[in-house]
């Protein structure tokens, strides 16, 4: 028998997938999220690097916050990612939510981050 894979991980290699095959080239704005924060980076593939990244562990954000697993807290790590991305001269990116439903944190986090300058 092979190793079983989870529901997430076939959700996230089929949005990957496809993903690849429509946007070569463009820089990718990929979300992770655990129960207690959440994650933001934007890389390139083609490289192979991390451009920027943001995230609810950053001191500024955990001191404003209590629970750092929260929507508002999704939305201003949605707004932080796309000051330091426009600060880099990015405007265009591919959104990658990863295995999760576009929902909740994850939309909040586009939604701030498109409000904020980011096409997608």
């Amino acid at each position: 028998m092979g190793n079983p894979i989870s529901l997430h991980d076939k959700r996230k290699l089929r949005n990957r997938k496809a993903l690849k095959r429509k946007s070569y080239g463009k820089l990718r704005l990929t979300v992770f999220r655990s129960s207690r924060h959440i994650y933001g980076q934007i890389i390139d593939d083609v490289q192979g690097v991390t451009v920027t990244a943001a995230s609810s562990v950053e001191s500024n954000i955990k001191k404003q916050f209590k629970n750092c697993g929260t929507k508002e807290v999704a939305t201003v790590v949605g707004k932080l990612i796309a000051e330091k991305a426009i600060k880099k001269g990015i405007k265009n990116v591919v959104f990658d939510r990863g295995g999760y439903i576009y929902h909740g944190r994850i939309k909040n986090l586009a939604d701030a981050a498109r409000e904020s300058g980011l096409i997608f």
